[in-house]
């Protein structure tokens, strides 16, 4: 499901990220109508007005907004919150920028968020609450997780798996069938060649594991 035209959504989050869901829901015709944040560094971001931290949803609710995007980039709290506004009652659509290029193919969830000029390619599956950042690859037959994130630029070859909650880091490029573990870090600039397992941290050209456990 796919941000539709007039179609009102709220945006959870109002840092970085939230600037550029703002603009792709606007790219698809969609109108934004408030920012949910409970610490917010300013009064409004691109024009749309912060209306308070969550306490206030089912307000939103009650006046016929029913409709919610996650933008943020912690991959477990944008999980943990997917799941208690749906349990708000809220839906979460996918936003995909017009400029992306998504195969017939390919399977999406929901609560996705699929930036500029990012290709997802055949019979590629992309669970709930992922990100596809700008510009990044994601070849065929491929497997994202439950609230991954493939940062701007990355290049997926084919069959490769991505587990919950990982962060594959900005200009990395993962080879053909390679397995990447739930909660792991890639990051910047690597090229993973062999399967990572879960909760590791991996870096460089190849590359290697540099720590495994991390808080998630």
């Amino acid at each position: 499901m796919s941000a539709a035209p007039s179609l009102r959504i709220v945006v959870i989050g109002a840092g970085g990220h939230a600037k550029v869901v703002i603009e792709a829901v606007r790219a698809q015709g969609g109108e934004v109508v408030g920012l949910i944040d409970p610490s917010p560094a300013t009064s409004s971001v691109l024009g749309v007005q912060i209306l308070g931290s969550d306490d206030v949803l089912q307000d939103l609710r009650c006046q016929g907004i029913d409709t919610a995007v996650v933008a943020l980039g912690d991959n477990p709290l944008r999980e943990r919150l997917g799941r208690r506004i749906r349990e708000l009652g809220f839906v979460l659509p996918n936003v995909v920028h017009p400029s992306a290029l998504l195969s017939p193919s390919a399977r999406l969830g929901s609560g996705i968020v699929v930036m500029a000029r990012a290709v997802v390619g055949s019979e590629t599956a992309i669970s709930d609450l992922a990100i596809i950042n700008t510009a990044a690859i994601i070849d065929h037959d491929n497997e994202i997780g439950v609230a991954a994130h493939v940062a701007p630029g990355c290049a997926l070859a084919g069959n490769v798996r991505v587990g919950a909650r990982a962060l594959i880091g900005v200009g990395s490029a993962v080879r053909p069938g390679t397995r990447i573990g739930a909660d792991t870090v890639v990051g910047a600039g690597s090229a993973v060649v062999a399967d990572v397992p879960d909760r590791a941290t991996v870096g460089g050209v190849p590359a290697r594991q540099l720590r495994q456990g991390h808080k998630v």
